[in-house]
């Protein structure tokens, strides 16, 4: 029995007949690294056991052997603002830890310059604050979760303070738009690389369609799960995805993106069968069109979320060159506007050519987007990038890519 990943390793190779030459070069990565690997001097990451198991054959094996990376504490943020605030001598600039600000200083503010005078609120007067949401909405697929959290989160505050003074059907109106502002406040904390924030927001969601929308609970569940994904942890993913579709009455949308959320958990996990059979359901739920005129759950700003994610997880999978494909085709689907979006499966997209040896092509395709990546400024998306500049560090002859990387080091730091 092979005591260490490397062990194994040089065990599958021998019983495949795979010399350590040609592993390096099918896995694109240098017969030195493959060698240090091997000896234990080197750690394995996830994607070069999926490629290894690709290409010996061994159905998952290695991939499973990838010593976890230890945990590590968040680290904690000590960011500071100017704002403004109330004392007995009237109106002066404070400064305040950037998270208070961001529990919403900015509605309570508001509320003092009226005297907390709440006003009665019609129907003319609810299209404008639903109006002011999808304007959030819009404006977070192309700027910096700092443009937008902050009044997304003073709105939530605003919406359930207009709420406690309103009527029936009034009220429940407003706190089922500030249950989609807080839904979105997660969204954007998770961006800004809060997911303590992220997690605490999508709570808060739940609670306020308490007793209006039964489904919420099951669509913060598929958030959740969502959280785990990008944090790396699989098995979560997939056992959160999962109960967030035992309400088969949450409705098509939310069902599809919970099963979508769970095909990239088993995808990260290196589980194909799982994967097929979780995005087949999710590509035919999706494809149902709900009505209702309420903020759509979850982001719409991608015509074809099924084959993207596909896309994405043939990455994961230990495929990057079928998953380039796939997304050379997607990538131009996706409008111009919608920058997070094209940033995130453009970034996927360059570290697909990458992995695959083609660095002529993932240098072109990580220039397409880099402005956009820069401008929406996402923590997610800094994780490919990271692993982007990883990689283009193994071709550290090609001019071409050490540019590339020399620009990625200075934009992440």
């Amino acid at each position: 029995m092979a005591e260490s990943f490397g062990a194994l390793l040089r065990d599958c190779r021998a019983a495949a007949g795979v010399s350590l030459g040609e592993l390096a070069q099918r896995t694109h990565y240098s017969k030195g690294h493959v060698s240090k690997i091997e000896n234990g001097l080197k750690r394995p990451t996830a994607m070069f056991a999926k490629q290894c198991d690709r290409v010996l054959g061994t159905d998952g094996v290695l991939a499973a052997a990838v010593p976890e990376k230890p945990s590590r504490a968040e680290a904690a943020r000590t960011d500071e603002v100017w704002v403004l605030e109330f004392d007995d001598s009237g109106l002066r600039f404070a400064e305040l830890p950037r998270r208070q600000v961001l529990a919403g200083a900015g509605a309570l503010l508001g509320f003092a310059v009226t005297g907390g005078a709440v006003p009665t609120i019609d129907d003319e007067t609810f299209s404008i604050l639903r109006a002011s949401f999808d304007q959030y909405r819009t404006l977070g697929t192309r700027t910096s979760p700092a443009a937008v959290l902050g009044q997304v989160i003073a709105q939530v505050h605003t919406l359930r303070s207009l709420a406690v003074d309103n009527p029936e059907p009034m009220r429940s109106d407003l706190l089922l738009l500030a249950a989609r502002a807080a839904e979105f406040a997660g969204w954007m904390s998770q961006e800004a690389g809060w997911d303590a924030d992220a997690a605490r927001w999508t709570n808060r969601s739940v609670d306020l369609a308490t007793g209006r929308d039964p489904h919420m609970a099951s669509f913060a569940l598929f958030r959740h799960a969502e959280i785990a994904f990008y944090q790396h942890n699989p098995r979560e993913t997939v056992e959160l995805a999962r109960r967030a579709q035992k309400d088969r009455s949450a409705g098509p949308r939310i069902l599809g993106l919970a099963a979508r959320c769970e095909a990239q958990g088993h995808a990260l996990a290196g589980d194909v069968r799982g994967y097929e059979e979780a995005l087949d359901r999710a590509a035919a739920l999706l494809s149902i069109r709900e009505r209702g005129n309420g903020p759509v759950l979850g982001s719409a700003s991608v015509p074809d979320e099924v084959a993207l994610v596909r896309g994405w997880s043939l990455y994961d999978l230990g495929r990057p060159g079928d998953a380039a494909e796939v997304l050379d085709h997607q990538l131009p689907m996706i409008p111009l506007g919608a920058r997070r979006a094209r940033a995130r499966f453009g970034v996927r997209r360059a570290l697909a050519h990458a992995q695959h040896g083609d660095i002529d092509e993932a240098c072109v395709a990580a220039r397409e987007v880099l402005t956009d990546a820069a401008r929406v400024d996402s923590a997610t998306i800094r994780l490919d990038l990271r692993e982007l500049s990883r990689t283009l560090g193994r071709w550290h002859t090609d001019r071409a890519a050490s540019e590339l990387r020399q620009e990625l080091v200075t934009m992440l730091h």
